[in-house]
């Protein structure tokens, strides 16, 4: 039976590559001149410090704009609230990867109520969906990729015949 995974992963190495660029950035432009500005990655949580808050939110879209352009969904990126001290600013943004059961659960009743004929179960942070032909999967894949309302970029994955 023919079958495939839904997934939702993260390019860490195109993140590295991100955070680099923006990193890049930072030095040369004018307005972080004298400050001790940087992107530290840990994992796949992204560490911005500076000197204000303004500056902070200039990162942001400095960061965004550079994994926009590496490929890295927006979609997966959240925001923590900044810590801001004296002469100190440092906020947190977590890429996230993986479907939650609660996302999972969603994509899982998406594709009963679509009334096509495939069976679809989680599996830890992924869901196997397995039909009799392999124009009804595609068709799941189309429906999944039209649906506005799911908060995680989805791939698919592990297409069997």
């Amino acid at each position: 039976m023919p079958s495939f995974d839904i997934v939702s992963e993260l390019d860490k190495h195109e993140l590295q590559n991100a955070v680099d660029q923006a990193n890049k950035e930072v030095t040369t432009r004018y307005d972080f001149k004298g400050t001790d500005t940087n992107f530290a990655l840990n994992g796949t949580t992204v560490t911005m410090s500076t000197e204000s808050d303004f500056q902070l939110k200039q990162m942001f879209d400095i960061l965004i704009q550079k994994a926009n352009r590496r490929g890295i969904d927006i979609k997966c990126i959240e925001e923590k609230e900044p810590t801001l001290q004296l002469k100190n600013a440092k906020q947190d943004i977590i890429m996230r990867e993986g479907l939650d059961t609660a996302l999972a659960k969603k994509v899982v009743k998406a594709i009963k109520d679509s009334k096509i004929k495939v069976q679809a179960q989680i599996q830890g942070e992924s869901v196997r969906v397995t039909g009799k032909k392999r124009d009804d999967l595609q068709q799941v894949m189309q429906m999944l990729r039209g649906l506005e309302d799911l908060d995680m970029p989805l791939q698919f994955n592990n297409f069997r015949d």
